[in-house]
């Protein structure tokens, strides 16, 4: 799902936006991988996994688009075209499976499941793989120190409740 190849200090650009979210892809990564595990061992434990999946997904996509996306768009006058509004429209399509899977695991239609699992994963490589070699780069290029530190803020200060994640865990 990740393609997890941070970016280095010898890229000439401090790469703050693009460590932080391959490292929440890499930990969403990590629970896909054990709900993929469980599901054949203990179908229960599954969907926990996924659901932890779900919600940390759908949060890190929260933060993309309200404070990243924004960002971006700002600094390049790309509003309702260009990357962001492709990945806008990939997110859909992946929320759109993420509810799918969860409705078919809580039936136990197994079939149904493994058919979204392999489009929600397709779709997430692709995803992904723009997201770290395009768009988190080009956010790092693009923004100071300063408007890097602000966006994390907002991302560790946005509430709970706007992205429907308990525990106010952080990436």
């Amino acid at each position: 799902m990740s393609c997890g190849t941070p970016l280095s200090a010898g890229d000439g650009i401090d790469p703050v936006i693009s460590q932080f979210f391959q490292k929440d892809h890499l930990r969403l990564d990590e629970i896909f991988i054990s709900f993929q595990k469980n599901k054949k061992e203990d179908l229960d434990l599954a969907k926990n996994n996924f659901e932890e999946f779900k919600k940390g997904l759908l949060r890190h996509i929260v933060w993309e688009e309200e404070i990243l996306f924004p960002a971006f768009e700002s600094k390049t006058g790309m509003v309702d075209s260009g990357p962001t509004a492709v990945m806008r429209f990939e997110h859909k399509q992946i929320k759109t499976h993420l509810h799918n899977i969860s409705e078919y695991l809580q039936s136990g239609d197994v079939a149904a499941v493994q058919d979204n699992e392999t489009s929600l994963l397709h779709i997430l490589k692709m995803h992904n793989m723009k997201e770290e070699h395009a768009l988190y780069p080009a956010i790092d290029r693009l923004t100071s120190a300063e408007e890097k530190a602000a966006i994390l803020e907002k991302i560790n200060t946005m509430p709970a409740a706007s992205h429907g994640c308990c525990c106010g865990v952080s990436a």
